[in-house]
């Protein structure tokens, strides 16, 4: 089995900075590519960032310049650095993680949680 947890949500003001962060544990031989998705009131869950273990990124369009990911494979965790947030940033953030549990098997995606990201002032 594996677990990702995330943390460091919360409320901010406008223009203000956060940063998650979210640890994956249990059963894991390697870890691929991680990202974060939101998903806001109403609408679909969309990818956010996400990065290669090699540590090529990518972001959505609406936080390029932003949003920074960030990755440290010796514990397996992932981070995401966000600035000059807006409210239209307010979502629930999930960590995504596709994890090879053991060498003879296929790698598996993986959910955290997730954790409330409130952009007010």
């Amino acid at each position: 089995q594996v677990q990702l947890v995330e943390s460091g949500g919360g409320l901010v003001q406008p223009g203000g900075s956060l940063r998650l962060s979210c640890v994956a544990s249990g059963t894991i031989f390697s870890i691929n590519a991680m990202g974060w998705y939101r998903q806001a009131p109403g609408k679909q869950r969309e990818l956010v960032a996400a990065i290669t273990r090699g540590g090529s990124a990518n972001y959505a369009d609406s936080v390029k310049g932003r949003f920074t990911i960030s990755r440290d494979n010796t514990k397996n965790t992932v981070y995401l650095q966000m600035g000059s947030l807006k409210p239209e940033d307010t979502a629930v953030y999930y960590c995504n993680a596709e994890v090879i549990t053991s060498p003879w098997y296929a790698q598996n995606g993986y959910w955290g949680q997730g954790t409330q990201v409130t952009v007010s002032s």
